[in-house]
């Protein structure tokens, strides 16, 4: 089979916020000290979804880890809500999708295609521990008139899975954040996704690895400076995503158990 021509992705600066980091519009106020690549919007999913029951946010050293689920109106009705704002910025805007089927995923993408004009990429978030072969399907299945990345968590950023996705059509592929589990209150185990200093170097192995495949990667985890992202520009990254360091207070300031400011109710 003859793999699918991949789209070229437009960025008039290597800096992007993470999906999930600045909700559904691009902020006012940029927090980092050059100019924004493109705006990722929180992720969406095709029905509305809430959140997860017992948010919370627990430090560990070297970061913290973030318990929320995926909360959002459901795609159409974001578009309903925020396209003309999009329409309004002069931010590129990337549409982060949640990658759970295939079928679901081609409808969302064949609705965001009415959207060209203020939609200029969509970001599939793939499941953590998705087999590469379903990755591959789900990376097909988003296939369209828009350019596709890829999200993998960096802990599964190896250069097999990372090649075969862009073998099957995906423009690039991104770092989110990994998964982990730290004890709560009462001793049971909370699961979330991993935030924090502590994983500068994992991303800076993951490009170089992929760097050394030839494969673009648009990098995140652990940067919390210019200097960081810049490190992995270096080392090869397309682009550099950002996350807690564009909340305020910085990362490490959270008590545990609290939400930082954009993730409370």
């Amino acid at each position: 089979m003859i793999p699918p021509a991949r789209q070229e992705l437009s960025l008039h600066s290597p800096w992007l916020n993470a999906a999930g980091t600045l909700g559904f519009v691009p902020p006012r106020r940029w927090r980092w000290p050059a100019e924004i690549g493109a705006f990722v919007t929180n992720p969406l999913s095709r029905l509305p979804r809430t959140p997860a029951a017992g948010r919370c946010a627990a430090a560990y050293p070297g970061g913290f880890l973030l318990h929320t689920g995926a909360p959002n109106p459901g795609l159409r009705a974001a578009l309903r809500q925020y396209a003309r704002t999009w329409q309004r910025t002069k931010i590129p805007v990337w549409v982060h999708l949640l990658a759970e089927e295939a079928a679901a995923l081609t409808q969302m993408v064949a609705v965001l295609e009415d959207f060209q004009d203020v939609v200029q990429a969509v970001e599939i978030g793939l499941p953590p521990g998705v087999c590469p072969a379903e990755a591959q399907i789900l990376v097909q299945a988003a296939l369209g008139e828009l350019p596709v990345v890829a999200a993998v968590p960096l802990t599964e950023a190896s250069e097999a899975r990372l090649s075969a996705l862009i073998q099957a059509g995906a423009s690039a592929v991104s770092f989110a954040a990994p998964r982990g589990c730290l004890p709560g209150r009462d001793g049971s185990l909370t699961s979330g996704r991993l935030y924090g200093p502590a994983l500068l170097p994992l991303a800076l192995a993951a490009v170089c690895s992929a760097r050394a495949a030839g494969l673009p990667v648009i990098a995140a985890g652990g940067v919390y400076s210019l200097e960081d992202g810049q490190k992995l520009l270096a080392a090869g990254a397309l682009a550099v995503q950002l996350d807690a360091v564009l909340w305020a207070p910085p990362c490490g300031q959270f008590p545990s158990r609290q939400l930082p400011p954009r993730l409370e109710p």
